[in-house]
């Protein structure tokens, strides 16, 4: 099978997947979202801190969960003359926007919670324990959902998000439960504030991870000098040099790098070898590889350097 085969039986097989998951997220972000609203207004009618935090939180994973559901459906739309690389980028800047937002919303549950502790306020803890524990079991349906579909990288993020608002909504659940048999109500702006802080670091994750796609940063799960050594112990390879890593979406790694080859006679033998060694390795199924004759004085990896290059060095004269 060559290249171009294996690309489109992978693009065949994404787009499969990539059906069947956008449904499970899409009904998992609606399940969410809906709830987040309901409890957001019990919330705010019970005057319960904690709940509106942990609807917040809700809103956070109903974001997480769209944003992977977009990446999905942009994943099987073509590239077209004026995108060739396709939509995905599109998922690092609504990624950007909503970990933003995200924290502006910490800021005000933050302020809002030191008010409280200096003037407290009556809370209905019958009611916040009843909405909280509703929330809980919406959250573990979610979590159902997104175990039993397909796992990429989308989805096992939508999860940990979901996996975080679980204990988001145990604390809500604790406040209402100690309210309703102790009346000490400053437990609801202290646990609304540790709601806060799980919204803080995902949302600074999420950040994280949409700056580095943007600025077309190497994906932190992959290493440039370990796929160059890699590449140089494929037979034939010489060195390697110019080699670069980045993403265009959550799920498609672009690379490009030069080879230099001992015999350009067998390049489409090693060409081949070095696609399924990227498709294998590293599961980079988009790879464009430059060949150059041995003659080349440049080198970056080579085959003599597999365990310890990692900086551009000239060869030695022979």
């Amino acid at each position: 099978m060559n290249h171009d085969d294996h690309d489109r039986d992978h693009d065949d097989h994404h787009h499969r997947h990539g059906e069947a998951t956008g449904r499970v997220l899409w009904l998992a972000m609606g399940l969410t979202l809906g709830y987040a609203g309901v409890e957001a207004a019990v919330g705010w009618w019970a005057g319960s801190l904690a709940l509106v935090a942990d609807a917040g939180h809700m809103v956070n994973d109903a974001a997480a969960l769209t944003l992977a559901a977009a990446a999905a459906w942009l994943a099987r739309r073509p590239a077209s003359a004026r995108h060739s690389y396709g939509f995905g980028r599109a998922e690092f800047l609504a990624a950007l926007a909503n970990s933003l937002a995200l924290l502006v919303l910490v800021a005000w549950i933050a302020v809002s919670a030191v008010n409280r502790l200096r003037d407290p306020q009556p809370v209905m803890g019958e009611a916040v324990s009843l909405a909280a524990a509703a929330g809980l079991g919406i959250n573990v349906l979610v979590a159902w959902l997104l175990s039993r579909g397909a796992q990429n990288l989308n989805t096992r993020a939508a999860l940990l998000h979901v996996l975080g608002d679980l204990l988001g909504s145990v604390g809500a659940l604790l406040s209402g439960v100690v309210i309703a048999f102790t009346g000490w109500t400053p437990v609801d702006p202290l646990l609304s504030l540790g709601i806060g802080a799980l919204i803080v670091v995902s949302s600074l994750r999420l950040l994280r991870e949409a700056l580095r796609g943007l600025m077309e940063g190497t994906p932190f799960d992959l290493a440039p000098e370990d796929i160059g050594r890699a590449l140089a112990t494929v037979p034939g390879v010489a060195s390697v040099h110019d080699l670069h890593v980045w993403s265009v979406g959550s799920e498609r790694v672009m690379l490009t790098a030069h080879l230099v080859v001992r015999d350009l006679r067998r390049w489409e033998t090693v060409l081949d070898a070095c696609h399924a060694l990227l498709v294998e390795r590293f599961d980079i199924h988009h790879a464009t590889l430059q060949p150059e004759p041995e003659t080349r004085t440049v080198r970056w990896i080579g085959a003599r350097d597999r365990i310890s290059a990692s900086q551009p060095t000239p060869d030695s004269p022979r």
